[in-house]
């Protein structure tokens, strides 16, 4: 009896094991091969276009798959718009007069419609588009899972909530990509998307105000362009160095002292994340291998697939 109890109590974990894998499963590369050949050149091109009219875009891109990632999963949530229904996750904290590019996705959604009408989601467009935009400011390539669906629905909440602020410590940073599934090392991996990119003061003007951990020079020359009252929207790169370049000056500014945000000089703060930064400025080709990995990671969280969610026709509205 007790053989057969435990008989049928592994097979309940194997059913549970095998469900749970098949969400991942689902994804694969070649998923749209058969049903949109064109679709990978089509956001290449659109992204290409994009980053070349304005090089900033290319990490705004990759910062909307990472604000849509950590919102409930890969669901492309963050491009929906405010409607009677549907309260969004555009005016969270977070995202409020900071994320932007929806203006391309709406575009480049527009020429994948145009090649394969209804086929291909809003979710697989933004991590497609934000590969394609690593790619175009000079960073690695990696293979993109596809076949995620789009979600009806948007969680304001939860973008408040889930999106690590600026103001994170390390305890912090660690705790919130737990969350997702996502460990230490995807973490600090990802922080490395700060080699591109620009913050606006309110994001930093406490770090260079009131800590200590910074460059007093690299501090002092931040406050001409960010006063310690007003001037909240102003920006400044989140690379001094190469700020349109990817790659690894991030980690070597964290060691100079010279993180522009207060959650990325905890990288490098006399932390358990010291070493993982020191290797990554000294060794592209592994940020780059270990970028790509970690991408991949990212867009496995919770994404919606099979029968679940829709493929939506705009991307800032429900069908």
């Amino acid at each position: 009896m007790a053989s057969f109890i435990a008989m049928r109590f592994l097979a309940a974990c194997i059913v549970l094991v095998l469900c749970s894998a098949t969400a991942y499963a689902q994804l694969s590369a070649t998923f749209y091969n058969t049903s949109c050949p064109n679709l990978l050149s089509t956001v290449q091109a659109a992204v290409k276009q994009a980053v070349a009219n304005e090089k900033r875009m290319g990490a705004s891109l990759l910062r909307l798959h990472f604000h849509d990632c950590f919102v409930n999963g890969c669901d492309g949530s963050v491009l929906l718009d405010d409607s009677s229904s549907i309260t969004g996750e555009k005016t969270a904290v977070p995202n409020n007069n900071s994320a932007r590019g929806f203006d391309v996705i709406d575009t480049i959604k527009s020429q994948v419609e145009g090649v394969c009408s209804g086929v291909v989601s809003c979710a697989d467009i933004l991590a497609i588009a934000a590969r394609d935009s690593v790619v175009a400011l000079g960073g690695p390539t990696w293979t993109v899972q596809l076949g995620r669906r789009d979600s009806r629905t948007a969680s304001l909440s939860a973008a408040n909530t889930n999106i690590p602020p600026p103001t994170s410590n390390l305890s912090a940073l660690i705790s919130l990509f737990q969350a997702q599934g996502l460990s230490t090392k995807d973490m600090v991996v990802l922080s490395g998307a700060h080699t591109i990119g620009q913050a606006r003061c309110t994001s930093f003007r406490a770090h260079i105000y009131n800590e200590s951990n910074i460059n007093a020079a690299y501090a002092t020359s931040l406050k001409t362009n960010c006063p310690s009252t007003g001037s909240d929207n102003n920006l400044s790169p989140l690379d001094l160095v190469t700020p349109t370049t990817f790659d690894i000056n991030y980690y070597s500014n964290l060691r100079n002292q010279k993180g522009l945000l207060h959650s990325d000089q905890q990288l490098y703060n006399g932390g358990s994340t010291d070493s993982m930064v020191t290797s990554y400025s000294n060794n592209k080709k592994t940020f780059f291998s270990d970028f790509g990995t970690s991408m991949i990671n990212m867009g496995n969280v919770n994404p919606l697939t099979g029968t679940s969610g829709e493929i939506r026709k705009n991307c800032r509205k429900p069908n």
